[in-house]
């Protein structure tokens, strides 16, 4: 069985950037490690991609703070990150899931059974986005998210996602489950 781990837009402008916060922060050493713990060629990395003509996309209406424009620093992986994700596989993704990323790994899962972890940013928008497609797209593989390399736009909305996640049968571990 392999093992992939699934690293979810850890760039700069959701960590401390325009749309930072202290749990993002807080969670920097924990997703270091995990990546560490993998090889790196079973690690794969989202970046959430938008463009100058982000506020009159429908993402931008909903949410008009500019972020993660391609080129600039907010757009790339956190500095405290970039050393262990060197190697890794990118894919950018315009919006909140990848359905490029599960096409690529509904692929590998054809070659070789896998297993698939989720961290990264934010728990309740891209982690649960592509959880739910991975999991969608391959319903006989385990899926699972590390709750303590999670952090989402409030605690109680992270929370909420690892419930929903749970709902949808995707482990979580780590964090206090009930």
């Amino acid at each position: 069985m392999k093992k992939i781990l699934v690293v979810v837009d850890m760039q700069k402008d959701f960590v401390d950037g325009s749309l930072g916060s202290k749990e993002a922060v807080a969670i920097l050493e924990n997703v270091k490690k995990k990546i560490e713990s993998y090889p790196i060629e079973q690690v794969y990395a989202t970046l959430d991609t938008h463009h100058a003509d982000y506020l009159s996309t429908n993402e931008g209406k909903h949410l008009p703070v500019e972020h993660c424009i391609e080129g600039t620093d907010g757009w790339m992986i956190h500095e405290s990150l970039r050393d262990v994700i060197k190697g890794a596989t990118l894919v950018t993704k315009p919006t909140f899931g990848s359905m490029e990323l599960a096409e690529i790994l509904k692929k590998e899962n054809e070659k070789e059974p896998i297993q698939v972890e989720l961290i990264g940013l934010c728990t309740d928008i891209c982690v649960v986005s592509n959880a739910l497609l991975i999991k969608a797209a391959m319903p006989e593989i385990d899926v699972f998210v590390d709750a303590d390399c999670c952090a989402g736009v409030t605690p109680a909305k992270h929370e909420a996602a690892l419930e929903t996640m749970r709902s949808c049968q995707i482990e979580v571990t780590g964090g206090n489950p009930d």
